[in-house]
């Protein structure tokens, strides 16, 4: 209605300049409305007899009346016939492309962009439900959020884009501003490590967003925290209070200090580096935004933060607590998981399942159901590294990779004479073959015939031409290292060796030329 009233303020003046002789075009000129629409009103007003100076000018009511008579019937608009739907989804936050793909792709719409445009204008502003301003006391509560960062350069010379992490105490306003290179679990803990030590205290709560290095699953009523967020909050002692998604108004002390500093820092510096950009942002936040008359207290952050909220904190602990990161990693079949590039070793029973990972600055720390530990590795730092424990692997694995080729020579010297030419012979004159399973099975043979039948089995192998595994076992099995060189027969051996092969009739007297 105070559209209408000033609508009809508007043609009395129209009527008053058309009493004194303004023309249309002067009207047009003068802002009031065009020459067309000015048109209009000098025939409804010749109709009705305002024009004559001796009358008074019509009312509000009467103008009301004639000119909703006279105005002209504008087109009905495409979007009419959605209107019930249209006007649901305006006011449930959607925008206007959103609702304009929906009407052509599942309503049949044919008009333009521009038709549901106008149509969502006509319709006003969306519904706005009023809000509380929040009252914190000293020392209750902290409010942490990511802005973006300026650009610095890099290593290579190309320019890095960076994020500024900024904790704001909601009662004094004071905060605490980091540059940072990303937004990972880690630089978040470290973050609020260094924030709480800047502050020389701990606020009761910090009311944090859902980032995802933070919150887990998002929720408003049941959010699951970051476990590692969770650990930091009870090793210092404060309570996380996450806003509900899509609802940033809750924090809006560090959304405001966010802003000012995109707005009052960044613009018109220059940063050689990171800790260059920390250097003047440390120094800003004392000197100028510490100092500053905040708009709301009319007070400066500073000086109530000092004076009253330092005093009213929670004291930082004794030891602080080390921050770490949890994941959640597969144990592969050779015995190791992969993090952040690095490769850990973990039992090898347990290849297949899903481990737990709790990686902190210096160490790495596996566990299985229930909390149960079951592998711990210094923290590796170059991406490609391994860390593996023998215990970890198969033992068939580890006695492949302890008995090595020295190995193998050093125990058949230790076994005998003849043991220790075998192996040589397997392992340096087979030019072909790597021959270190056969020698290890054949040193393995000492364990349940003993060294010293090992040695004369391996002297009859070497004298019948048959330096190999197959032909030592098969003369230990049958014993005929026990039997005496001359009353050696061929019929021990197999049916090769005693003529009765297919191929191997003349052997005998071939054997006796």
């Amino acid at each position: 209605m105070a559209n209408r009233r000033f609508e009809m303020y508007e043609y009395r003046q129209v009527l008053a300049r058309m009493r004194s002789g303004d023309s249309d075009r002067e009207i047009a000129r003068g802002g009031l409305m065009g020459r067309r629409k000015a048109a209009e009103v000098r025939r409804l007003a010749k109709e009705q007899g305002w024009l004559d100076p001796s009358t008074p000018l019509p009312d509000g009511q009467v103008l009301i009346e004639h000119v909703s008579r006279k105005r002209p019937k504008t087109a009905i608009s495409q979007v009419e016939p959605h209107r019930e739907k249209v006007t649901k989804w305006w006011h449930e936050g959607i925008q206007g492309t959103t609702i304009y793909r929906a009407l052509r792709s599942k309503h049949g719409f044919e008009g333009s962009y521009s038709a549901v445009r106008r149509f969502l204008r006509s319709l006003g502003r969306r519904g706005r439900s009023a809000t509380v301003i929040l009252e914190f006391a000293p020392g209750e509560s902290a409010q942490v959020d990511f802005g973006r960062g300026p650009e610095i350069p890099g290593a290579d010379g190309e320019t890095v884009r960076t994020w500024v992490f900024v904790m704001t105490l909601a009662w004094s306003r004071h905060q605490y501003a980091e540059v940072v290179l990303d937004q990972s679990v880690m630089t978040w803990l470290g973050c609020h490590r260094r924030a709480l030590e800047f502050f020389g205290g701990v606020p009761e709560k910090v009311r944090i967003d859902n980032a995802k290095c933070a919150i887990v699953k998002a929720c408003t009523r049941d959010p699951q925290v970051q476990r590692a967020y969770a650990e930091l909050a009870e090793g210092y002692g404060f309570k996380i209070d996450p806003c509900p998604p899509r609802d940033p108004q809750k924090k809006g002390r560090v959304e405001a200090g966010v802003k000012y500093i995109k707005r009052s820092f960044t613009p018109l510096r220059t940063f050689r580096s990171l800790a260059d950009a920390n250097r003047q942002l440390t120094e800003w936040v004392l000197e100028e935004a510490g100092n500053r008359i905040h708009g709301t207290t009319h007070e400066r952050p500073l000086t109530r933060f000092c004076e009253i909220e330092q005093a009213l904190l929670e004291p930082l602990p004794d030891v602080a607590p080390e921050p770490a990161s949890w994941a959640k990693v597969k144990l592969q079949r050779d015995c190791h998981v992969s993090f952040e590039k690095c490769r850990y070793s973990a039992p090898f029973h347990r290849i297949g399942e899903t481990l737990l990972l709790r990686a902190t600055p210096s160490a790495v720390r596996l566990f299985a159901e229930h909390d149960e530990q079951v592998a711990a590795h210094p923290r590796l730092k170059k991406p490609g590294q391994r860390s593996t424990v023998e215990d970890h692997l198969p033992p068939e694995a580890v006695a492949f990779k302890r008995q090595d080729a020295s190995w193998c020579r050093s125990r058949s010297a230790e076994i005998g004479v003849s043991c220790h030419e075998l192996i040589l012979e397997l392992l340096d004159r087979d030019r072909l073959l790597e021959n270190l399973r056969a020698a290890q099975s054949v040193l393995r043979l000492a364990k349940p015939y003993g060294e010293a039948r090992l040695d004369v089995a391996c002297r009859r192998a070497i004298n019948f031409g048959e330096p190999r595994y197959r032909t030592v076992k098969t003369i230990l099995e049958k014993g005929l290292d026990q039997m005496p060189e001359a009353q050696h027969t061929w019929s021990g051996l197999s049916p090769t060796y005693t003529g009765q092969g297919r191929f191997s009739r003349n052997l005998p007297a071939l054997l006796s030329i």
